[in-house]
């Protein structure tokens, strides 16, 4: 097994970070195929190291998206389809997909349940025909496919989403939904991004988004390196911040929306929605179809992953919290879709009545 190549490059972040002055450097891309390796941005590092690790093992690739090196459903995605392909590559698979490789596809499935970009992309390789070829090769062709179309699906969502935006506004947002989530723009983050290019005056209230701070380290870095201003507040912070300064929205991403439009998302996403349902804010999701679990009826049956208690009693070698107490640790909720204004999405606005909308827009597609 070839153990984890890094590259460390100086960031410049530490340098820059006073008054969120807009530094506009290009952002790494969170996840490459490299010659035969594959090639990700630590997310774990940010945002004061920018460190590298490449692999030509699937379990390595396995265990970075278990770990959170890399994160965000889409991007999940993506990792998951090169799994599979350097899985294939290490087997040799020609003509079928053998007992070996489809052991390995089930150990790439297992490694966030709640997401359903990882069973949808596992699901579309099966589906290929490989006949007379190579699978490794096939397979690589489609990992490339579904990283070009997630980054190509995340500018349309910029796009339709700007008439959602005004001209001049305040976007509240939880947890990291940019470039390193999704393959090189991002889903609510793209929308915000989208924004900015196009001139309007927008102002960030980022989440922090406990426990593993993906608020804080990863959002607030991808702003500061577009030139896009926002305030870093605790997740307790977010309904008198929405107050002060009069939030015009807010726009999450999604791990799985389900029929009738219930949304698994970042821990703490419900409460947000709740907080904008009181205050009158309108709460929108931004999401590929890929995210949408067509065959899941409601929320009910999104399996919510539960992490290590070390998430919420430690963070990173520094203990927060007694030893030896019970800890609830689950990565995701579900906001109820009455909570939800619109989903934007590649295809366009989905709004209510979801089970009727949901189906036109994705379903026949």
């Amino acid at each position: 097994m070839k153990s984890w190549g890094a590259i460390v490059t100086s960031s410049s972040y530490q340098e820059s970070r006073t008054k969120n002055s807009p530094v506009k450097l290009s952002l790494p891309d969170p996840i490459r195929w490299n010659d035969g390796d594959v090639t990700i941005i630590d997310q774990t590092r940010l945002p004061t190291e920018e460190v590298f690790l490449s692999s030509h093992n699937y379990l390595d690739v396995c265990e970075w998206i278990k770990s959170l090196r890399i994160r965000g459903a889409p991007a999940i995605g993506i990792a998951a389809a090169y799994a599979a392909t350097l899985a294939a590559f290490e087997y040799g698979s020609t003509n079928t997909i053998d007992t070996k490789l489809e052991s390995a596809l089930q150990a790439i499935l297992l490694t966030r349940p709640t997401a359903v970009n990882i069973r949808n992309v596992l699901a579309r390789l099966r589906n290929l025909d490989i006949s007379g070829t190579s699978v490794g090769e096939v397979f690589l062709y489609q990992a490339q496919e579904i990283l070009d179309e997630e980054v190509d699906s995340c500018r349309r969502i910029g796009r339709f989403g700007l008439e959602l935006i005004p001209d001049k506004a305040v976007i509240l947002t939880h947890c990291h939904t940019g470039g390193l989530a999704t393959g090189g723009y991002g889903t609510a983050l793209g929308m915000i991004r989208a924004a900015h290019e196009a001139g309007k005056d927008v102002m960030v209230l980022v989440d922090e988004t406990r426990p593993l701070l993906q608020g804080a380290r990863l959002t607030a870095w991808e702003l500061q390196k577009l030139g896009i201003d926002f305030r870093l507040i605790v997740d307790g912070a977010s309904g008198i911040a929405m107050r002060k300064f009069k939030a015009n929205l807010a726009v999450v991403g999604a791990d799985r929306i389900t029929a009738n439009g219930d949304t698994a998302n970042k821990i703490g996403t419900y409460n947000l929605s709740v907080l904008c349902k009181e205050n009158g804010v309108p709460f929108y999701v931004a999401a590929p179809s890929s995210s949408f679990d067509l065959a899941a009826k409601s929320g009910d049956e999104i399996p919510i992953e539960e992490r290590n208690p070390d998430e919420i009693t430690h963070f990173r070698d520094c203990q927060s919290a007694p030893e030896d107490i019970s800890v609830f640790s689950p990565a995701f909720d579900v906001t109820p879709a009455k909570n939800i204004a619109a989903f934007v999405t590649e295809r366009g606005i989905i709004r209510p009545e979801y089970r009727v909308s949901i189906a036109a827009g994705i379903a026949t597609h």
